[in-house]
């Protein structure tokens, strides 16, 4: 496996990449640069739009469009039109903090984090947004939350705690239920921080090394199984895309990075791409807690 530039981009904080299968598109944001990208392989066709704030992820929606994680809410998103309307406030009470990562569930619901934004008090939380629009806390006490993902059966839940490098597994017994909170991998020291995550089919769980330049990919059981080496260090998540879902595009980052770095590294904030050994899981849809046209 060997990772290739697939689209220069110049993201200053390149995140999220979500495949969307009946667009044959890759959507991406920049949180940093407050841009949600939209990218088209087979023309190759990049296009972006300006974000109310800087913005942490963006899933699909089942009635069209996105759901964009924004600043401290839940924005719905229409391509066509290229507007942004507010759905759900999230933590108004906690004006240090911006929403981050955030995958669907294989039930359609969207499980979120928050963070502190200047990176030093453990005041994140994991959310759901449940079917009546509300956001329900899962877990919290992150500086930093990251890399939300579910297993293939949806019965485990993982997810990362970039400033402690550790990777947590949960059991998922019930969709609104986690139990038994367990490390799975502690990134060790010289490897840079675990970022964002994504399953394949067979349950391994591929994790981006914010500042070790690579992907790994961990067995269920926690064993490191294969790295993928990038020519940039700051490496924030992988998205599986194609019509057999093997094409593995990653998302990097140049903020940070000094001005000496980012000349050596000069496609920082660009997108890649690598073939997988086996295809990811397909990119589930929100189907609740999301009225149609984004209303709040």
């Amino acid at each position: 496996m060997q990772a290739q530039l697939a689209c220069s981009v110049n993201a200053e904080l390149g995140e999220g990449p979500v495949w969307v299968a009946h667009e044959q598109a890759l959507w991406f944001v920049d949180i940093k640069g407050r841009r949600l990208h939209r990218w088209l392989p087979r023309s190759g066709m990049l296009s972006a739009w300006s974000t109310p704030g800087p913005p942490g992820f963006a899933v699909p929606r089942a009635c069209g469009g996105l759901l964009v994680g924004v600043r401290r809410a839940l924005y719905g998103f229409e391509p066509g039109s290229g507007t942004f309307q507010a759905v759900r406030e999230v933590e108004p009470h906690r004006p240090e903090n911006r929403l981050n990562d955030g995958c669907v569930s294989p039930e359609g619901e969207v499980w979120f984090g928050s963070m502190h934004d200047p990176e030093v008090e453990p005041t994140g939380s994991v959310y759901r947004l449940d079917a009546s629009g509300a956001c329900v806390a899962m877990d919290a006490g992150y500086v930093v939350t990251n890399g939300p993902a579910f297993s293939p059966d949806g019965r485990t839940f993982y997810h990362t705690d970039s400033v402690g490098r550790t990777i947590y597994a949960f059991d998922r017994p019930e969709p609104h239920v986690l139990l038994r909170k367990r490390v799975l991998v502690r990134i060790e020291d010289p490897a840079g921080y675990p970022d964002g995550t994504a399953v394949d089919v067979e349950g391994c769980l591929w994790v981006a090394l914010w500042g070790g330049g690579c992907v790994r990919r961990y067995a269920p059981d926690g064993r490191l199984l294969a790295s993928v080496e990038l020519p940039c260090s700051r490496v924030t998540k992988i998205a599986f895309a194609g019509d057999d879902l093997r094409t593995a595009y990653v998302t990097t980052a140049r903020h940070g990075l000094t001005a000496a770095e980012r000349l050596a590294q000069p496609h920082a904030g660009s997108l890649f791409s690598f073939t997988a050994p086996v295809a990811g899981l397909a990119q589930a849809t929100v189907v609740t807690g999301v009225p149609a046209g984004g209303g709040s």
